[in-house]
Order: structure tokens, then sequence, then C-alpha cells
């Protein structure tokens, strides 16, 4: 089985090639679901957060206040330390198992794990290769303002909370520039689907002698 990891700052056009990589047969495990199942209702990691952030995170039926939250841990490094301590762990307990229900149905699936944090959470996951959607700061932080509305000083303290570009370049062993065209990314994306899928099935037939 095939695991890769796939990464990218925020407003990076990650989830755009993962969604195009859905499309062409690969096995999505995605991050962003396994946190919002982390933090649903019974979960330690939900009493976990109530009991250090306190009732202002918590919506009158229970449920997280994720823009609350957010408030304050963009604003504060330390407390987003503490966040990640609480949710990393339960994070990784749910992705592993689904990369195991994955393995017992298909041992030849070639697993995408869509992780924007992968450099902040410091997983530590069997990747065969980690995929990097990459766009400079400056033109995320427009992004930010002219697609999803943030106002600038908002969409540069989240820009600001993440990995630096040089930093996920440093960890690439595949390089997205979502600078380009769509059309241009998505045959990128195309060019190396089949490059990893003709590995894939050339090692599936030597494990089997074919």
């Amino acid at each position: 089985m095939t695991t890769i990891a796939l990464t990218g700052g925020i407003a990076s056009g990650k989830s755009t090639i993962a969604n195009h990589l859905r499309e062409l047969g690969a096995v999505i495990l995605d991050a962003d679901h396994f946190a919002r199942m982390a933090v649903g209702a019974g979960m330690p990691a939900l009493a976990a957060i109530r009991a250090h952030f306190g009732d202002r995170v918590i919506r009158p039926d229970g449920s997280l206040d994720r823009p609350a939250l957010a408030a304050i841990v963009f604003a504060d490094e330390e407390q987003r330390a503490v966040l990640n301590g609480i949710t990393h762990p339960e994070i990784a307990r749910l992705t592993l198992a689904a990369k195991a229900e994955v393995r017992s149905g298909d041992p030849n699936a070639i697993i995408v794990h869509d992780i924007p944090l992968l450099l902040e959470a410091r997983h530590n996951y069997d990747y065969d290769e980690i995929w990097v959607a990459d766009a400079p700061a400056e033109v995320r932080l427009e992004r930010l303002v002219d697609e999803r509305g943030l106002d600038r000083a908002e969409a540069a303290r989240r820009v600001g909370s993440q990995a630096t570009d040089e930093q996920r370049r440093r960890i690439a062993d595949v390089l997205f520039d979502t600078t380009e065209t769509l059309d241009e990314t998505l045959a990128h994306v195309e060019r190396e689907w089949a490059r990893v899928s003709a590995a894939a099935l050339t090692d599936t037939d030597e494990r089997y002698g074919a």
C-alpha cells in the first residue's frame, strides 16, 4: 500500500488537489474530518478543551464553538500549542484506525493523507512521499481576503500561525505550484498520480510474482 502526505498552508489550493486525487482513485484521509470527529459530542478532547478554555468556547447545545476557539488560538501561540496537545493525539488515533481499515479492505490502495498541519502537528506516520501545495504567503493572504472574506489582519494572523513556505518546501518530494493555472496544476497532479500508480502496480506484481 502506498501512503502519501498532502500538505500546504491555508488557501494554498491543497483541497483542490485532494479532490482531484479522489477523482483519480486515491483514498483520501482528511485530517480536518478527523479533527471534527475528535471534538464531537462525548469525545475526551472536547471535555479537555472545555476544562482548559472554559464555557466561552462551548455553544448552548454543548458543541464546540469553533469561531470562538479560533479567535483565541490564532491570536496566542501558547494557547494554540495547548489546543494542539489536546487534539492531535486523538486525530492521530482516528487517522491510524481509518488507515488500518483501508488496508484490510484493499492492500493495494493508494492513500493520501490530507494534512494541513503536517509540520505543526509533528505527525510520525510512515509516508512514502510528501506532496506540498505551494503558493507564496502573500498570494495566500490575498486569497483569504478576496475569496473567503477575511479582513487583512485576520488573514495575516492565520497565515502567520502556520509553518513557513520554506519549511514546507524543504520536506517536499513533490511540489505543486498553485500559482499556475488550474489546468496546469491538475495536469501536474495527474502526472504524479500516473507515476505512483505505475510504481504501486509494479510493486504488487513483484510481490505476487507476476
